[in-house]
């Protein structure tokens, strides 16, 4: 008998269905929310009302996509936490009340390691080589920078973090500094291959590995302060080059700590998660360390590098494995550590 799970994710302002079959992805589903746009973030009010329009439509195409029917169901799988707790109380009242209907397990996922899990989704007619443990992580997202040693599916443990802002969220803020529409982390991607890194940004001078980006974020931010002072189209006359130095800054802060973690905990393989890794500065950074050191580097496909439902099947059907469901009494949470 097949083991079939449907994964649900709706920790942002993604709304995600998603089905596993024995391991292999058979479909992923995400609806976005362009509404944010027009206030520079997310807004999450906004947010849970719009999750409570998508969350029936895109498991129903979903369940279509894979050629699904419900009753086939093995169990649901579910984002928890971390998240917006409004936006996490409409996936998960959707997976208790299917999973109650269908009489079938429920199984709560952890949304950090639910993006390390990434590196374990198969496709069909695809078998990828995932990273062997021990591996570290590089988690880089809006609201995450940390380094993570994974053991097992189920053992995981931050060895570094940010202490204030992190990568995504420097990215975003300097964006917006620089009149690019929201999410700016894409934007200054894109733009930063146009232009060149001529000028350089405070970097954070912390022990071991954790992270900072609010220095690098306000010195940025007073550049180009006194930049306009001085000449008030500067920013329009240098925007490629101010993208470029950016990233260029704020990748080499990530890498120059996970790529001493990695000589430091004599691990093969590093990996890369969350939507920071989209970044083709920082994907190639990862490249070019792995030519340099000998270490495996795992980058995951684009469309598993944001928040989707696939990973968080893909997390559920190893957790359905060892059997290990959650009471349908617990609630979401906003704040959770992946250890």
């Amino acid at each position: 008998m097949n083991t079939i799970i449907l994964g649900i994710e709706s920790s942002c302002d993604d709304t995600s269905a998603a089905i596993v079959c024995d391991g292999i992805l058979l479909s992923n589903v995400t609806a976005g929310q362009t509404v944010h746009a027009l206030y520079g973030g997310v807004v999450p009010e906004l947010a849970s009302r719009a999750h409570q329009q998508n969350i029936i439509p895109v498991v129903d195409a979903a369940l279509k996509q894979a050629g699904i029917d419900k009753s086939a169901i093995s169990a649901v799988a579910f984002t928890r936490g971390p998240g917006l707790l409004g936006s996490l109380l409409v996936g998960t009242s959707f997976a208790k009340g299917l999973a109650a209907a269908l009489s079938v397990p429920l199984i709560d996922v952890n949304h950090l390691q639910a993006h390390v899990l990434a590196h374990f989704i198969q496709e069909r007619n695809e078998k990828p080589a995932p990273p062997r443990f021990p591996f570290l992580c590089l988690l880089v997202s809006g609201g995450n920078s940390q380094i993570i040693l994974v053991e097992d599916y189920d053992r995981m443990k931050i060895v570094g973090q940010t202490i204030d802002d992190a990568a995504g969220e420097a990215f975003d803020k300097c964006a917006k500094a620089l009149g690019l529409p929201y999410p700016g982390g894409p934007h200054v991607d894109r733009l930063a291959h146009q232009g060149s890194p001529l000028f350089s940004f405070n970097k954070p001078t912390l022990a071991g590995y954790n992270y900072s980006f609010s220095g690098l974020k306000t010195s940025f931010l007073y550049f180009l302060r006194d930049r306009l002072a001085d000449n008030p189209h500067f920013i329009e006359q240098h925007k490629a080059d101010l993208c470029a130095s950016l990233q260029k800054d704020i990748i080499s802060v990530l890498m120059t700590k996970v790529e001493a973690a990695v000589a430091d905990f004599a691990v093969k393989d590093m990996a890369i998660a969350g939507g920071v890794s989209a970044n083709a500065g920082l994907r190639q950074a990862c490249v070019d360390f792995g030519r340099r050191s000998g270490c495996r580097i795992y980058i995951p496909k684009p469309a598993y590098t944001t928040d989707n439902a696939a990973m968080v099947a893909m997390a559920g059907y190893l957790k359905y494995l060892k059997q290990d469901f959650c009471d349908i009494a617990l609630p979401p949470f906003a704040r959770v550590s992946i250890n």
